[in-house]
């Protein structure tokens, strides 16, 4: 329930000005979506009763039951300001059609306020807390088609390097003034930005660093960021992409989340006896973590082209381990963090063509499965390069391909189900797109056979 009435929602609306109000919801697989109307159709009605929608559109449900409600969720407007007509933007849940507008189980977002219920419900913590690292590249021009006959992709930085990017500066780094831009953006919509600069990719290749929320406004900001820099790129005659890698041969492009959990206002991932500061919790939840990594891979790295980026040479993850400072490593523990209510680790393999929700609740059910059962990380096999050769650590690779994820996630998967989080018939549903997206890709020549078999 939101924390502001209609009443003041509208009352504001009106001294701004505000002539529509736009309901945004990403669905099943994390694309964005959206429906406008007048501000006067904002009333109480909509507020509890919500407006049609066909969830069958969004990936939810099958054509013949596909009728749904979207409500406003009000806590969450703000002005968009990527409209010609002064606009008010919020997201929206979907629910049933049912007398009571049951929230609709599969929704992300509902899914994401579950997880965090069931943190709380299971005695472990108060909420979490998630700190994102936005990689993107920028382009110049971007061209792609794909026919019976005809398939190729072409895209154009006005940027190159000899050696990595990482840092580079203005002129070199071409992108500075619109990455300021994008921050302030981000800033009217109260998106906490750490900073921002040139990441490693030396064509193109951009970082801002979120900082630190809970989940499911980590999931909102995640959202907004790639709206506001799809739109401002538009704006500026440039192209943004969120791919993992879409240049062969260069750095790709994560979603580095950052975490810790809070209980009483304390972070009980701290313990300066620890191994780098860690608790025994904080250790339990990355065994959790490292437990359930290849099947979470199917959900944090649910696209063909993920797999492409976690490949040794780029400082991708790639080894299911932890570490200090290790960038290798699925799980770093950061070694610059002074402050014991900041300590956390870091999980580096996600990517943004994840849907960030699902992504974030899926992690903290796999880090909640650890604390519950106690998994000790070096005794399960994943102890850090720093740790004694007697502990029988293993070089236990995350998985190569989209396939092996879902077949993890397939076999691998209670976990999510626990408190009712994830339902077993998103899974299914989840397993089902991600394989066909799977046979789309495998059924069609690739421009690079054509260079290997043409003539062969």
């Amino acid at each position: 329930m939101s924390k502001v009435t209609i009443s003041e929602v509208v009352k504001k609306a009106r001294e701004q000005g505000v002539e529509f109000v736009d309901l945004k919801m990403l669905d099943l697989t994390g694309r964005l979506h959206h429906l406008s109307f007048p501000l006067d159709r904002l009333t109480e009605d909509v507020c509890t009763s919500g407006i049609g929608f066909d969830g069958s559109s969004y990936g939810f449900l099958k054509v013949e039951n596909s009728d749904m409600v979207l409500i406003p969720d009000l806590d969450t407007a703000a002005i968009d300001p990527f409209r010609a007509r002064r606009t008010l933007t919020m997201f929206a849940a979907a629910h049933l059609t049912d007398a009571g507008r049951t929230p609709f189980a599969q929704d992300a977002r509902v899914i994401a306020t579950r997880a965090e219920a069931a943190l709380k419900s299971l005695g472990v913590a108060d909420v979490s807390q998630w700190g994102p690292e936005y990689e993107f590249h920028i382009f110049e021009e971007a061209r792609f088609n794909t026919a019976s006959n005809d398939s190729a992709f072409g895209v154009r930085s006005g940027e190159f390097f000899y050696q990595n990017a990482y840092h580079a500066c203005n002129p070199f780094d071409r992108y500075d003034d619109f990455r300021d831009e994008v921050c302030a953006v981000m800033a009217d919509f109260g998106i906490p930005v750490r900073y921002h600069h040139h990441e490693v990719g030396g064509q193109g290749q951009q970082e801002i660093e979120g900082w630190f929320a809970d989940m499911t406004t980590t999931g909102d900001h995640a959202v907004l960021t790639k709206y506001i820099l799809f739109n401002l790129a538009e704006r500026h005659g440039l192209k943004v992409t969120f791919m993992p890698k879409p240049l062969f041969d260069n750095a790709g492009s994560g979603w580095h989340l950052h975490q810790f959990l809070l209980k009483g206002g304390r972070n009980i991932f701290d313990d300066g006896d620890g191994y780098a500061g860690l608790s025994p919790t904080a250790l339990h939840y990355i065994g959790g973590i490292l437990t359930h990594a290849d099947a979470l891979s199917a959900l944090t790295n649910p696209s063909t082209n993920s797999y492409k980026r976690l490949v040794p040479g780029f400082e991708a993850p790639t080894v299911r381990t932890f570490g200090r400072s290790n960038r290798g490593a699925a799980i770093r523990i950061p070694s610059y963090v002074s402050d014991g209510q900041l300590r956390r680790i870091e999980y580096r393999p996600p990517d943004l063509t994840c849907n960030p929700y699902l992504c974030c609740a899926a992690i903290l059910m796999a880090g909640l499965d650890g604390i519950i059962n106690g998994i000790d990380p070096v005794a399960a096999g994943f102890a850090p390069e720093d740790a004694p050769s007697s502990t029988g650590r293993q070089v236990d690779f995350l998985p190569r391909s989209l396939a092996d994820a879902l077949d993890a996630l397939e076999n691998d998967h209670a976990f999510l189900l626990r408190e009712d989080v994830f339902p077993e018939a998103l899974i299914r549903r989840w397993l089902d797109v991600k394989r066909t997206e799977i046979q789309a890709i495998n059924g069609r020549p690739h421009p690079y056979e054509f260079t290997m078999y043409f003539d062969f």
